[in-house]
């Protein structure tokens, strides 16, 4: 009779017990020395041996996956053997974690992982340490995935509130590659440079916003208050007034008898609520994104912010092993502008 205990193989017989060792199995891609693509299967006892002996044989990993029966055979176990409890459920949030909380979770992680720490024992002291809210849920629900045999980029894609696929694919090339702990460190890196350049895109929009703002203000109050005062004036004069003025007076007239205000106010917002609709498809986005670098200055701000975006992330996907086509494809969905 044969008795399998944790990856090996009891026989027991008349004779004398033999133990059978069985390691994991790893399919793997990889990149060799003329820079083709292989992608073949290794026996390993962890992820950590595999890339090792992977790179032993001369060449690059570039993904490194236990093979998904095992691994599947492992969660399977490990759910019989835990009670039954539901999935965490994520508490109501509008919009995603933010970039302040993610950066300083990337930044505690990389330092974890740095001091030697298992992905699993690093996520479980992040959660205790997280003040309650979604990036607290979210990271006990990557740990979940973690502890249950999945691997941190596939947890972490689960959750795209706090994770977009640059951050996924740059967690799933420092695990391919064993460097996790600098690849978090250079995210970190990422994110707040990103952060500081849209600091600085607002702070140059503010000042003309600013100055627009007031200079509207401004003519709404003389519309409103001071040309209909001009306007009796005019009336006793009893003569034929110039077409300029006529239309003056009729815009002022408009504007504070008729709720011209009203419309002037809600335009901006309305504005906004069709550029959003509009947006929802592809052509729409195209065609919205397509303007807006039509328009002087603006356009030109954002023109240059959508090419530092581009440039810095494509760097930094290229610099953590992710190979060029697929992190060109990835820059293209973060650089934020359609054209």
């Amino acid at each position: 009779m044969d008795m399998a205990y944790n990856g090996a193989v009891y026989s027991a017989s008349n004779a004398s017990p033999v133990w059978e060792f069985r390691m994991p199995t790893y399919a793997f891609e990889a990149m060799n020395s003329s820079g083709q693509e292989v992608k073949d299967e290794i026996e390993a006892a962890s992820n950590e041996e595999a890339i090792a002996k992977i790179r032993g044989k001369g060449f690059f990993p570039t993904k490194v996956r236990e093979k998904a029966a095992k691994k599947a055979a492992k969660k399977k176990k490990a759910a019989d053997a835990a009670p039954t409890s539901p999935k965490k459920k994520m508490p109501l949030s509008i919009g995603g974690v933010p970039q302040k909380q993610l950066v300083s979770f990337t930044r505690q992680l990389s330092t974890l992982q740095d001091a030697g720490l298992p992905i699993l024992r690093s996520l479980q002291i992040l959660e205790e340490q997280q003040k309650p809210g979604l990036l607290k849920a979210i990271i006990g629900g990557v740990a979940d995935e973690v502890e249950g045999g999945g691997t941190l980029s596939d947890a972490m894609s689960q959750y795209p509130k706090a994770f977009d696929k640059l951050y996924v694919n740059m967690i799933n090339a420092g695990e391919a590659g064993g460097v996790l702990d600098i690849i978090l460190n250079r995210l970190a890196d990422f994110m707040e440079k990103a952060a500081k350049l849209k600091k600085k895109v607002i702070g140059a929009m503010i000042y003309p916003g600013v100055v627009i703002s007031i200079a509207v203000a401004i003519v709404s109050m003389i519309m409103i208050f001071v040309i209909p005062k001009f306007e009796q004036i005019f009336k006793d004069f009893k003569t034929e007034l110039p077409t300029v003025t006529k239309v003056l007076l009729y815009t002022s007239r408009w504007f504070a008898q008729d709720y011209g205000w009203a419309y002037v106010l809600f335009a901006p917002i309305g504005l906004f609520v069709i550029i959003k609709l509009v947006r929802i498809s592809e052509g729409g986005k195209y065609a919205v994104d397509l303007i807006m670098l039509k328009i002087p200055i603006l356009g030109s701000i954002l023109g240059k912010t959508a090419i530092a975006r581009f440039t810095r992330t494509l760097g930094t996907l290229i610099s953590a092993g992710v190979p060029i086509l697929d992190a060109i494809n990835i820059t293209k969905e973060t650089c934020g502008n359609e054209v």
